[in-house]
């Protein structure tokens, strides 16, 4: 797919090239390797910035010359503010053009008008497109189309299911995404709700009222959200060293560099 960037995207990616003395053309294709993952990692080869490279939200920067701290640097400032300027929005692809066909006006792809997706896959018989800067989640199995409400999610992880009513799972920021605790925009069940309670009124026909059962107090939800944010933060570090030990069996990093990386994203635990 070929996609186009908003001229105000281009214009913000015109103002970080300037700023790191660096080509438009080297900001442009760095930033289409941020967008597939919303900003949080870029698997690159621009020869103006050494070649083959990596860069990982969290503080890992590998370029083809490792030993050139400054190229470091300018490697990791360029996709520092690249990344920022995505995950606020300041950079959009521009939507796709809709076409004609001889039952109507559709969009070119799969998932309707929702405009040019973070990142896109398959597993199976799934199919899926993540637009985290519009909190949108596409699905399609067996040729239905389901379009859900991330809410605040910023997906960054997909991986394969074992059951369930889809066979690919995602992650976020929290954790395990839920598809079930999201709202449905459209297709799929649309009925998705809270469940009914047994003590509803169904068929005109109203049970008896039931005594109030006392129940242990709630915690205060600042000290929930503390706990899921720490459970969210350990994961991502564990994932992090996950990923700096493929490098390594790759050959790509020494063992002391791994080391080094490893004990740095421990000490933040």
């Amino acid at each position: 797919m070929n996609a186009i960037f908003t001229d105000a995207s281009f214009q913000n990616m015109i103002n970080v090239a300037n700023k790191y003395g660096v080509s438009t053309n080297a900001v442009t294709d760095l930033t289409q390797r941020l967008m597939s993952s919303n900003g949080s990692m870029a698997q690159f080869n621009i020869p103006e910035l050494g070649g083959g490279g990596q860069w990982m939200q969290g503080g890992m920067t590998m370029v083809g010359d490792m030993f050139n701290n400054n190229l470091k640097y300018l490697v990791d400032g360029l996709c520092m503010d690249l990344s920022n300027l995505i995950q606020q929005g300041a950079i959009q692809y521009k939507p796709l053009p809709k076409t004609e066909n001889g039952q109507g006006v559709f969009s070119g792809n799969w998932w309707g008008d929702l405009g040019f997706p973070n990142s896109t896959g398959s597993q199976n018989d799934t199919s899926y497109a993540i637009f985290n800067n519009i909190h949108r989640l596409a699905i399609k199995q067996n040729g239905n189309v389901t379009i859900f409400d991330t809410l605040d999610h910023n997906i960054g992880g997909v991986g394969q299911q074992q059951g369930g009513n889809y066979s690919v799972s995602f992650t976020s920021q929290y954790g395990n995404v839920d598809l079930n605790a999201l709202p449905i925009i459209s297709g799929g069940n649309k009925q998705q709700q809270a469940p009914v309670q047994n003590n509803e009124i169904q068929n005109n026909i109203v049970e008896a009222p039931i005594a109030p059962i006392m129940e242990a107090p709630i915690q205060p939800l600042e000290n929930n959200n503390n706990n899921i944010n720490n459970a969210a933060f350990e994961e991502d570090i564990f994932i992090k060293i996950e990923k700096l030990a493929g490098l390594k069996d790759k050959g790509i990093l020494s063992v002391e560099e791994f080391e080094n990386k490893k004990s740095d994203l421990l000490n933040r635990l």
